[in-house]
């Protein structure tokens, strides 16, 4: 049975005056899995989630959005799709000026005309989901790094979109941190139901939660694969981004 493709990118071209950051990028990713795009800075990585959630508009090549073509939308079906792709990023991006609790909400009171008291009880759901039923009321100022994080996740899956983008969400984290959000993604992943597109450089929480390796090489796509596929893969900038890592045989065997 054919796996479903929830994001299809075709020969997406991009360049920024006369330089080209992009060549005919192509890849899938599917449904229920953590798809990670890898490379090195400059590599194109960042200007490919960014054209995917339409911060950059796609001049050459196509993107396919759970099934929608996004350079084919109208303004309302843009806003319909939008609505269906959860944003993680890297800071976290929460506002200072609101509590916790109001940081979640604001998607719900942006984009739906739920009740005040419905909103209130899926903040204090989605909340729950990531451990900070206790932090509603508190201001971002108050929490840890790792709590920040969370706040952010819950924000992000605060509309239920089938679909969640993450850009390096692991940034600043220590390793103990670094593993229970790892932990929390792939729990929030089973029990939602998600597809997950992510940008990151942490090789831990790579070989923890991925399911498919897009490697990008001076705007190119180097490797498309598994993550047991990537770890065995001859392509040298790949094999190099792997070779340091204690745990990969581990993987490669399992």
């Amino acid at each position: 049975m054919e796996k479903e493709r929830v994001i299809e990118v075709s020969n997406l071209g991009a360049s920024f005056g006369d330089t080209e950051v992009l060549t005919d990028v192509s890849f899938s990713a599917f449904k229920g899995e953590v798809t990670i795009i890898l490379g090195s800075s400059g590599s194109g990585k960042s200007t490919v989630l960014k054209h995917i959630l339409g911060l950059y508009p796609v001049v050459k090549g196509k993107i396919n959005v759970l099934d929608k073509d996004i350079s084919d939308l109208s303004e309302d079906e843009q806003k319909k799709l939008y609505m269906r792709m959860g944003v993680f990023y890297q800071n976290g991006a929460l506002l200072n000026s609101m509590t916790v609790g109001e940081n979640v909400a604001l998607p719900l009171k942006q984009h739906t005309n739920l009740p005040d008291n419905l909103v209130d009880d899926i903040v204090r759901m989605k909340l729950g989901l990531v451990n900070l039923g206790y932090a509603k009321d508190l201001f971002p100022s108050e929490l840890s790094g790792g709590m920040l994080k969370r706040a952010a996740l819950a924000r992000a899956i605060a509309l239920d979109a089938p679909v969640l983008f993450f850009d390096e969400p692991g940034a600043g984290l220590d390793p103990i941190s670094l593993e229970a959000l790892d932990q929390l993604i792939l729990n929030l992943k089973e029990q939602l139901g998600m597809s997950i597109v992510m940008v990151t450089h942490e090789v831990s929480s790579i070989l923890r939660i991925a399911n498919k390796i897009i490697y990008l090489e001076k705007g190119r796509v180097a490797f498309e694969g598994t993550l047991k596929e990537a770890l065995q893969c001859d392509v040298k900038s790949v094999r190099q981004f792997f070779s340091l890592i204690d745990d990969v045989d581990k993987v490669k065997q399992s």
